[in-house]
């Protein structure tokens, strides 16, 4: 398994390359602001071709450059159809101070937007990979497990030590903490969480310190896996 990732931008959001091993296909996670030359030198250097970019919200700082992406190769951007709107109206996603400043940039869909859907299992580039719909950063928050690896791609949900704010429209602090229930504590301690913004961290470690992990437990009650 190959995967790499990088933060984008003045956001530092970061965005991921995944796929089977070097010289294959892969997708594209989260591409942002600024995010097409860095992109570019990961695909060369590990002589990659994207089949789709995956989104895990709307945000603009996410989704910035994902035209561009898709519009270079041809390939479809997948986006939960909560959060498909912010595409091409980003200032929706902010407040009204912000959505005055993202109201005027122009952003467009890319012409092949697909829609994610909980639970779904999607195979691309030699991958399997698990959708898992997590709102309260925005509703149509989503999170990818990898099959056969104990990954999770987190996006906004779960940070190092903290989760996604939830004070932005359409945020929702008591859904998160339940989407933090339903698909995070399930999960093995050993799962590393690759998110959003920051380093990468484990659900084992985010369990015993993160406090509001610690809040959703006693939303969750008995935990299996998933």
């Amino acid at each position: 398994m190959l995967i790499a990732g990088f933060p984008a931008g003045a956001f530092q959001a970061n965005c991921y390359v995944v796929a089977p091993a070097a010289g294959e296909e892969c997708v594209v996670i989260d591409p942002g602001q600024d995010a097409v030359g860095a992109l570019d030198d990961v695909l060369r250097e590990h002589r990659l071709k994207p089949v789709a970019v995956l989104l895990t919200h709307g945000h603009i700082d996410h989704v910035w450059s994902v035209a561009p992406v898709c519009g270079a190769r041809d390939i479809p951007a997948w986006i939960h159809p909560e959060d498909r709107e912010l595409l091409s109206d980003p200032g929706k996603g902010f407040s009204a101070a912000s959505a005055q400043i993202f109201g005027g940039l122009t952003l467009s869909e890319p012409d092949d937007v697909r829609e994610l859907a909980d639970g779904a299992v999607m195979e691309l580039a030699g991958l399997s990979v698990t959708v898992d719909h997590a709102p309260g950063h925005t509703p149509g928050s989503v999170c990818f497990r990898l099959a056969g690896e104990q990954v999770m791609f987190s996006g906004d949900l779960l940070f190092q030590g903290s989760i996604g704010r939830t004070d932005l429209p359409g945020g929702d602090y008591r859904q998160i903490l339940a989407s933090l229930a339903g698909k995070c504590l399930p999960l093995p301690d050993e799962t590393v969480v690759l998110p959003g913004h920051g380093p990468q961290t484990t659900i084992g470690r985010e369990r015993a310190a993160n406090p509001y992990l610690a809040e959703a437990v006693s939303l969750a009650g008995p935990t299996r896996g998933i």
